[in-house]
C-alpha cells in the first residue's frame, strides 16, 4: 500500500481505516516469548544458531547433511508456521551478508520463491547484488547511503567493484572491507555466541503525559535506576558508570538542542537500588532546566563486571547493609511477582505502563489470555 516501515500511525490512520486494517500496540511480553520459541525450533534444524535480534537469526549448516537447501528452508518455514502461526522468510547463501540479501528477495517475491531463496551460484549472486539497492545492504545506513550514491554506488553490485575499494576503506574501514568480502561470497563473519550477560543495561521511556516539575522527573528517573539495579542483580553483575538523559518536547522549547545527558563513574562497583538511584537523581538535578517540558528520560548503567569479581576499596566503599537489603527485596518480589517494595522517592501508585490502547492478549504468557477453541 506504500506505507513505509516506521510511519506514525496517526499520519496514515485514514488510509488504514479505509482499507479495514487492524492496528495493534507493542506487546513486548508476547514478542519475547514467541521469539524464544522460534529460536528453540530453529535449533532443531542445526545447533549452530545466532539469535541476531528478537525477530532474526543466523543459522550455520556446517556438519548438517542437506541434499536440497531450498526444500530445507521450506521445512523450516512450514514448521514455524504450523507450530507457532508465524510466517517467516528464509534466505540461504555462503555468507551472512548474502543470506540477508537472499532473505530480502524471499520476502519481496513470496509467490515466486515460496518464502525461501537460495543463492548457491555465482550467477544468482551477481543477479541478486544488481537487484539490491545500496541503502538495503546490511550495515549501510542513511548517511552512508547518501555518500555512496554521490560516488555512483547505487547497488550492492556497484559496492564490490574494484574502483571503489579505497573509498569504502576510507569511509567504513575494516567493517566495509569485510562487508565487501561477504558480498563477494567470501565468508569472514562467523556466528557470534550468545552473551550470558549484557554489556550495558538501559531503561528508557517516553512519559505518558509530558512532565515539567523536578519532583515528577525525580520519581521517574529513580524508578528507571531501580529497575536497572534489579536487572544487574538478576544477571549477577555490578556497574561502575551511570548515564542519565533527558529529552525535551521539541515543539514546546525554544532551544535547538532537545537531548541532554550526563555520565558519572562510581568509586566502587554496585548493583544497589539506593546507590544507583541516588546518583541518577543527583545527575538529573544538574540536567534539569525549569519551565521546560520533558517527554522522555532514561538511565543506562555501563562498565559492568561480574558480581563475584567486585573488589573492596580502602577509602570509599558501599554500605555492606545494601546487599542484604537488596537480597530481601529480590526474594520478596520473586515470591509475589510484583514490584511492591520501592524507595521513598518512588510513587507506589505510579507504574510506567506504556500507552497501549490497542494491545493484543498475551496468548502464551497469561493464563487468562489463552486461546479458546470451540469444537463441534
Amino acid at each position: 500500500m506504500g506505507i513505509p516501515m516506521g510511519a506514525p500511525e496517526f499520519k496514515v490512520r485514514e488510509q488504514l481505516q479505509q482499507n479495514n486494517i487492524n492496528v495493534f500496540s507493542s506487546n513486548y511480553t508476547l514478542y519475547g516469548d514467541l521469539s524464544g520459541r522460534v529460536m528453540n525450533i530453529l535449533r532443531q534444524f542445526t545447533p549452530n544458531v545466532e539469535d541476531y535480534s528478537i525477530d532474526e537469526a543466523f543459522l550455520n549448516f556446517d556438519g548438517v547433511a542437506i541434499e536440497d537447501y531450498h526444500d530445507y528452508g521450506l521445512q523450516i518455514r512450514k514448521r514455524l508456521l504450523k507450530w507457532l502461526g508465524l510466517p517467516v522468510c528464509v534466505g540461504i547463501a555462503p555468507t551472512k551478508a548474502l543470506s540477508k540479501v537472499a532473505n530480502r528477495i524471499a520476502k519481496k517475491f513470496p509467490e515466486k520463491t515460496g518464502g525461501v531463496h537460495v543463492i548457491d551460484t555465482d550467477e544468482k549472486r551477481i543477479k541478486a547484488l544488481k537487484w539490491t539497492k545500496i541503502g538495503d545492504v546490511w550495515g549501510i545506513g542513511y548517511r552512508l547511503t547518501k555518500k555512496m550514491k554521490a560516488m555512483q554506488i547505487n547497488t550492492a553490485y556497484d559496492f564490490i567493484q574494484p574502483q571503489y575499494e579505497n573509498f569504502i576503506k576510507r569511509e567504513m574501514g575494516v567493517v566495509g572491507l569485510r562487508l565487501r568480502s561477504e558480498l563477494e561470497g567470501k565468508p569472514v563473519l562467523e556466528l557470534e555466541e550468545a552473551l550470558e550477560t549484557k554489556k550495558s543495561i538501559a531503561i528508557t521511556r517516553s512519559f505518558k503525559t509530558k512532565l515539567s516539575k523536578l519532583d515528577d522527573l525525580k520519581e521517574r528517573v529513580s524508578t528507571f535506576a531501580t529497575v536497572c539495579a534489579e536487572k544487574l542483580r538478576k544477571q549477577s553483575s555490578c556497574c561502575y558508570s551511570v548515564n542519565v538523559f533527558l529529552a525535551k518536547d521539541p515543539h514546546k522549547t525554544k532551544d535547538s538542542r532537545t537531548y541532554f545527558s550526563r555520565t558519572e563513574t562510581l568509586p566502587f562497583a554496585t548493583n544497589s537500588n539506593i546507590t544507583i538511584s541516588t546518583l541518577a537523581v543527583k545527575m538529573l538535578e544538574k540536567l534539569y532546566e525549569p519551565n521546560e517540558i520533558y517527554m522522555k528520560a532514561g538511565v543506562i548503567v555501563t562498565q559492568l563486571i561480574p558480581q563475584d569479581q567486585k573488589q573492596l576499596h580502602l577509602f570509599e566503599e558501599e554500605n555492606p547493609k545494601h546487599q542484604k537489603l537488596m537480597d530481601v527485596i529480590d526474594q520478596f518480589h520473586k515470591k509475589t511477582g510484583e514490584r511492591k517494595i520501592r524507595l521513598g522517592n518512588q510513587d507506589l501508585q505510579h507504574t510506567w505502563i506504556m500507552k497501549q490502547n490497542h494491545l493484543s492478549p498475551n496468548f502464551t504468557t497469561n493464563i487468562n489470555d489463552i486461546i479458546t477453541a470451540k469444537c463441534q
